[in-house]
């Protein structure tokens, strides 16, 4: 259904995914790049949807110069992608690629392009299980069409060497994600675990992608969504002010 942020609207009535917190806390927890040592930085979102986490990155970006580019492969997602883009205060800096990932990145490389400093994704991620009658929703769930491994091949390949990449996945795919990692020269630099609730599990993990280099740090932290009374902590009010209405 609709849902409108305090800088833009989304319309997802035709994605396989509405907006969820987890996009949300994505879009706001993302590295961005640097605009002091990049003055023209290159941003993708990989399987952008209804746009949601392009359209988050652009207003953290604050009208810098900088170009984002937004890969949705589903028809009905693209449809409403380029609505909200073309209704958003930075429709100029916006792009849409009606495409899958393998494509993006064969025309990418046989045009040369400019590869990218930050890349988000909110990723395909069930392997197993039942999946849903709708093809659309069935496609944004699992991994059929894009896995893991498939993934971090791609980001490996469009991102700079300095550049950074942003992810969530469900706690229980950690395993796997990690597995697929290891066969990359991409490395973990920065994890956080996502709490629904404070007496609760984590159950989403947020993860920063980096290329493999000879010092190396990892970056642990918890964010818990809300406190016993269903109210959000001031860590999650702190990081989703900017964007949703009530904070």
């Amino acid at each position: 259904m609709p849902f409108t942020f305090k800088q833009f609207h989304i319309d997802d009535s035709h994605c396989g995914m509405p907006v969820s917190t987890d996009g949300v806390i994505l879009g706001a927890w993302a590295a961005l790049p640097d605009t002091q040592k990049i003055p023209a930085a290159q941003l993708l979102d990989i399987g952008t949807g209804s746009g949601l986490l392009s359209l988050m990155l652009a207003q953290r970006m604050n009208n810098q110069d900088c170009k984002i580019s937004a890969v949705e492969l589903e028809d009905g997602a693209a449809v409403d992608c380029q609505q909200n883009f073309s209704q958003s205060p930075w429709s100029e800096q916006l792009s849409l690629h009606h495409m899958s990932i393998q494509q993006f990145l064969l025309e990418h490389q046989q045009k040369r392009c400019a590869l990218f400093d930050t890349i988000i994704c909110n990723p395909p991620y069930f392997e197993h299980g039942p999946q849903s009658d709708s093809s659309q929703r069935a496609t944004a769930r699992h991994t059929n069409q894009l896995s893991f491994k498939t993934l971090l091949n791609h980001i490996q390949q469009l991102m700079t060497p300095s550049g950074q990449a942003s992810l969530i996945i469900p706690q229980q795919s950690e395993a796997g994600f990690m597995q697929a990692l290891d066969d990359t020269q991409l490395s973990l630099s920065k994890r956080t675990s996502i709490r629904t609730v404070e007496n609760k599990s984590p159950s989403r993990i947020l993860l920063q992608l980096n290329h493999q280099a000879s010092s190396h740090r990892l970056f642990h932290s918890d964010l818990i969504i809300a406190d016993k009374q269903g109210q959000y902590t001031p860590e999650m009010s702190q990081l989703c002010r900017d964007f949703y209405l009530k904070l």
